[in-house]
Formats: C-alpha cells, sequence, structure tokens
C-alpha cells in the first residue's frame, strides 16, 4: 500500500462551491489540490449555464436571504460576506459583464457558464491550484480511485464540496453520505426540491404535451405565483412550478387561476352574454378567449364550467408526487447545521469543512441557489485556509 501523499489543502469537488473554497485558500497563499471525480469539473454549472446562466438575483440581500426559509439565519453570515455585490465583482473582475432581466434574474452577457469556468480555472492555474480529475473519493481518510489506481492523501486542511443528489450523471449522486455515515455522521435525508410533479392525464392532453401554459397564477398554501408551467407527458414543470414545489411536496393543493385579471363576477358576465345555442367550448373561446391547451386544461379540470364558472379561477390540479429526485434541480437534506461550527467546519472531523449543497438548505430558482454555494464556498475557504 503506497504512503499517503502529504498536501497541503484539499477540495473534494470542483463545482461553484468548491472552486470558490479553492480559490479563497490559494488566495491566502495554501497549497491546493481539488480532486474531482468526473473528467471535466462544474459539468451542473455548465448544464445550467445552457439556458442562461442565472448567476444571481438582483433582489435587495435581505429579501434575498428570506428565500432560505428556516435555514436564512444560518446562511446571513455568509450572504452578507459574499452576497450579491461580492458576486458581481467577482464575475466583472473575471470578464465578464451581467445584465439584469425583467424578472430581477442576473445573468452574464454571454448567456453561458462556460467563459466565466475558463476564466475562473485560468485564474485557479495562475494561483498553482491542482485539478486532478477522475479522482472519485472512496472513503477512509481521503482515499480515492483515480486513472492510475487507489491513492490516497492526508492534507493539512479539507473542503468537502460534493454536492447534493440530483442530476447525478453530472456529479451530484449524494454517494458522500455512505462515507458520512462510516463516520456516525448523522445526516438529513435528501429531498427533491425545484421540481416538477407527477399529472395523471386524460388521452385528450396528450396533444398538448410540451406546450406553455401561460397569463396564469398558480396558488399552494399560502404562496402564488404568477408565471407560466409546462404540460408534459409525465406531468407539469416549469418556473411557476418551482418556487411552490416544496409547499406541494410537503401537500399543499395546486390551484390554478385561468384568468387573474377577471374577477368571477366578469367572468360569469362574459359568459352570460353568449348565445345558448353554442357549446360551452365556442362559449369560452368567444367570451373568454380561451383555447388550445389553457381551454383543454380547463375542460380537463373543471366540472360544469356553465353552472360554476368560478372554477376557472381555482382548478385544482391533482398532484401525484415529486418528479424522482435525480431530476430535480437541486435538494434538500444534507450536511445539518448542528454538525457544523459557525465557521462550517465538522463538529467530529476537525480540519474538515463543507459548503454548497451538501449542507442542509434549501432555496427557489432565480438566482439563490448559485449565490449561496458560491458564498458558503467563499465562507468555507476562508476559514479552512486560517485552519
Amino acid at each position: 500500500m503506497t504512503l499517503p501523499e502529504p498536501i497541503d489543502a484539499l477540495v473534494i469537488g470542483a463545482g461553484p462551491a468548491g472552486l470558490m473554497a479553492a480559490d479563497c485558500m490559494a488566495q491566502a497563499g495554501r497549497q491546493v489540490v481539488i480532486c474531482e471525480a468526473k473528467p471535466s469539473p462544474a459539468r451542473k454549472f455548465l448544464m445550467a449555464g445552457k439556458s442562461g446562466l442565472n448567476l444571481m438575483n438582483a433582489a435587495p440581500l435581505d429579501s434575498q436571504i428570506a428565500q432560505y426559509a428556516e435555514a436564512a439565519d444560518w446562511l446571513a453570515p455568509m450572504l452578507h460576506a459574499f452576497g450579491p455585490d461580492q458576486i458581481r465583482a467577482w464575475a466583472e473582475a473575471l470578464g465578464q459583464e451581467l445584465f439584469t432581466g425583467s424578472s430581477g434574474r442576473v445573468f452574464p452577457q454571454a448567456m453561458k457558464a462556460s467563459p466565466l469556468l475558463r476564466a475562473w480555472l485560468a485564474r485557479l492555474d495562475l494561483l498553482g491550484v491542482q485539478l486532478r480529475r477522475g479522482w472519485r473519493w472512496r472513503g477512509g481518510a481521503f482515499d480515492f480511485v483515480t486513472p492510475n489506481g487507489i491513492r490516497s492523501l492526508a492534507p493539512q486542511v479539507t473542503v468537502l464540496a460534493l454536492g447534493g443528489a440530483s442530476w447525478s450523471r453530472l456529479g451530484s449522486d449524494g454517494a458522500w453520505t455512505d462515507h458520512f455515515a462510516a463516520r456516525g455522521i448523522a445526516l438529513a435525508p435528501f429531498q427533491p426540491a425545484n421540481m416538477g410533479f407527477h399529472v395523471a392525464w386524460s388521452p385528450h392532453m396528450v396533444a398538448h404535451f410540451g406546450k406553455p401554459i401561460k397569463g396564469v397564477r398558480l396558488i399552494a398554501g399560502n404562496q402564488s405565483i404568477r408565471a407560466e408551467f409546462v404540460i408534459s407527458a409525465k406531468g407539469v414543470e416549469g418556473g411557476a412550478i418551482y418556487p411552490l414545489s416544496r409547499a406541494l411536496r410537503e401537500g399543499a393543493e395546486l390551484r390554478i387561476d385561468l384568468f387573474p385579471d377577471l374577477t368571477t363576477t366578469q367572468i360569469a358576465d362574459r359568459l352570460s352574454r353568449q348565445p345558448a345555442r353554442y357549446s360551452l367550448t365556442n362559449r369560452l373561446r368567444r367570451a373568454l378567449k380561451l383555447e388550445g391547451a389553457r381551454l383543454s386544461l380547463a375542460l380537463e379540470l373543471a366540472r360544469d364550467i356553465a353552472a360554476d364558472p368560478a372554477q376557472l379561477k381555482a382548478l385544482t390540479l391533482p398532484l401525484f408526487g415529486p418528479r424522482p429526485m435525480d431530476e430535480a434541480i437541486s435538494t434538500a437534506g444534507g450536511i445539518p447545521r448542528a454538525a457544523l461550527t459557525d465557521q462550517l467546519m465538522l463538529r467530529d472531523w476537525p480540519g474538515t469543512f463543507a459548503a454548497g449543497e451538501m449542507l442542509d438548505w434549501e432555496a427557489p430558482t432565480g438566482g439563490y441557489l448559485l449565490t449561496a454555494c458560491l458564498a458558503t464556498g467563499h465562507w468555507a475557504g476562508n476559514y479552512a485556509a486560517r485552519f
């Protein structure tokens, strides 16, 4: 058995949190080695950037912190230390100009993750950071399966940034939980977050699979959002579903207001003016401009609209549970706050810190996920640098 290789600082996982931790430690003068299981780094980050990298949000910081729910007070110091203002300056220092969209979401002008990642990796290289690709942590202290067989490392300090448990093909497979179990460290079970839901559609909805439902308001519990969502063969997904996904996962009923700009009285009045000889479908088309996928959705979910047009403002969509966790944009669960010091060091594992989606927090899409990954990576990296 080869003796462990002594190194100064180790980061396991080359996603945004791991790269940020490595950046901070290297700038503090530590000699950093990053071990990444995949052949290339930041695969989930690159995938997020394919449809436009939503790097952060332009909302006031206090309102952003509230998006993290029960983890808000835990993450608040980290977000104040490296929040939207600091992320903007960091991205611009890497040559990436940003712009704010109409929804308040902030994107690189390039609308992709790859230019930012290339510039970041180049800076890490200049700082002397080693990136070892194809090095998968297999447990023990720090034993790895590598392209050249089993290797062991003996770091002075370590930051773990192995991600959550969604999109396993990109590297976030949650396999690290076995190593924590072997050390007796209790974790919060993983759950899907920002995901779609199963719906048992009738055959007449098949023609509308892949179609967006626009101009509606969705309600779940005490939350509501005005945005569009997509009907699919599997169920529903998209921008209006993800912010409500936690409430829906926890059992809230999903209701759809097809006409958020009309009152029930206005809807009933418009329908009443249509000649009785017209079919219900024609009356809905003529009076309310209801057609296509929105019309089919109304007919799928409502019962006797003519007698009770108020249903069009509160259609109940029966859900049959969330889509599989591996399809989720992110996950809840992971390392609980109680297992960590305020510096994000594991209480039962001195010298080992953790960051990113490994930690037990969740947030909606809109820039909040990446912001917290970068902020926790920055926090853990700075404290690890001083260890």
